[in-house]
């Protein structure tokens, strides 16, 4: 089969498996915290690790990006800052007393929204707070989300000096049609000054997020967005795809006309593009959208088969507990998900009144633990293998991927599943054969497209 035919055969509706199962079909509607706090002990008991990481979700924008589809909210007023920082610590004081005694923070990520709508000193208190509540690892890693745009020397010095090593800005295209499409105006000028500043501040790993599948774009146009990424020779690279999904995300991913979308075949083509030359150029491809430097630590993970896939992405530090702060964070402790409130004034609502802000949640059965396994393994190493004894219909499974088997894109040997090269861009596919919940008729209300 040629390229283009996988792509029109393979181009379904499908879940990212940010988490399994996947959001829309999590079992608890309504979490009573007590029983997820007790989940939560439960799972810290059975590991001999205390370490966990922690998600911090920071909402505010300064305008909407029009392809974007996290939960935000828009306002210019700065004002809000300080009470929203004041929420988190509360929260986090809220659960840090229901954590085993010896628990300690081994990594944060700052994400949002746009972390660095927030003032340096906010962020700087934000921090200091955490780690009055609960010590840091010594071996502790540190990383924001960072918009070019609202990105001062002050953040970078400050975040540095607290611990911070890692810093991801959010680029997406180079291309002033697509920037006008989606409403994220940024020049490349501005772009250097901040990347340049940041390799002067002292950051480890400098990464810069591109989406391909954005309205507008052309072949031309991407390529002078690699080029230019390139230029830079970033220590991580983001190739994400566009989840074109308005029924979801409301509003504002119809700020522009759905003929302005790529084709599949073309918006495949960007990718094959940018990947190709990412390899040229020494990055290492690193599970499904990600690339880096050889001597980067994700690398090294992904290489020494490390690597971990969570709700703040790839990450090398494989804690089973993840604590989610802030408006619609989610938390993951291995043995189930909760998520916080989606609305900024709910969830400071509760937290000022002293609850937890948790709404919705799943509490993983034995075969959601053995799955998740398979797909973390699929999406992490593109390979995974059936153990002895198991919870699944192997046969079945199987079965569902002989098609893919058929295409060259996965090979089945004496239970081990190992993705080709060919099949990397469907590795979504392959997950979608464990999926004991995916509905492929209500498929299209739920999930953006596989490619």
């Amino acid at each position: 089969m040629t390229a283009s035919e996988l792509i029109q055969k393979y181009n379904v509706p499908g879940p990212r498996y940010t988490s399994y199962p996947p959001v829309p079909y999590w079992n608890i509607r309504q979490w009573q915290v007590n029983d997820w706090l007790s989940l939560v002990r439960k799972a810290q008991h059975a590991e001999t690790d205390k370490k966990l990481s922690l998600y911090i979700h920071l909402p505010y924008c300064d305008s909407l990006c029009t392809f974007c589809g996290c939960h935000k909210h828009i306002t210019t007023n700065h004002q809000v800052e300080s009470r929203y920082i004041d929420a988190v610590l509360k929260e986090w004081q809220l659960i840090a007393g229901n954590l085993d005694p010896e628990s300690e923070i081994e990594e944060i990520h700052l994400g949002g929204g746009t972390p660095t709508f927030f003032g340096a000193d906010e962020l700087v208190r934000l921090i200091e707070g955490l780690k009055q509540i609960l010590p840091f690892s010594l071996q502790i890693e540190m990383g924001f989300e960072a918009h070019p745009n609202s990105t001062t020397t002050e953040h970078l010095s400050k975040l540095h000096a607290l611990g911070f090593k890692r810093i991801s800005f959010g680029i997406q295209d180079y291309d002033p049609l697509v920037q006008k499409a989606i409403h994220r105006i940024q020049s490349k000028e501005h772009v250097l000054f901040c990347h340049e500043n940041a390799r002067k501040s002292g950051y480890e790993s400098i990464s810069h997020d591109l989406v391909f599948g954005l309205p507008k774009q052309s072949m031309e146009g991407f390529r002078n967005t690699v080029e230019q990424t390139l230029n830079l020779k970033p220590d991580r690279i983001s190739l994400y795809s566009y989840a074109h999904v308005p029924w979801v995300k409301g509003t504002g991913q119809r700020g522009y006309d759905e003929a302005d979308l790529p084709s599949a075949d073309l918006k495949r083509r960007l990718y094959e593009y940018a990947k190709g030359v990412f390899l040229q150029e020494g990055y290492i491809e690193i599970g499904m959208d990600h690339f880096a430097l050889p001597d980067d630590t994700l690398a090294l993970a992904a290489s020494q088969k490390k690597l971990h896939r969570n709700f703040m992405g790839y990450t090398t530090t494989p804690n089973s507990l993840l604590i989610g702060l802030g408006m619609s964070a989610i938390s993951d402790c291995k043995l189930g998900f909760a998520q916080n409130e989606k609305s900024v004034s709910q969830y400071l609502k509760r937290v000022e009144n002293n609850e937890l802000p948790i709404t919705k949640g799943h509490q993983l059965s034995e075969s959601d633990l053995e799955i998740r396994q398979h797909i973390l393994h699929l999406m992490c190493h593109f390979e995974t293998t059936f153990p002895e004894t198991t919870t699944l219909d192997r046969k079945k499974t199987e079965e569902k991927l002989a098609e893919m088997v058929n295409d060259g894109l996965l090979t089945i040997k004496d239970g081990t599943i190992e993705i080709s090269e060919t099949g990397m861009p469907f590795v979504r596919n392959c997950c979608m054969a464990f999926d004991a919940y995916f509905e492929n008729d209500i498929a299209a209300r739920k999930f953006s497209m596989t490619i």
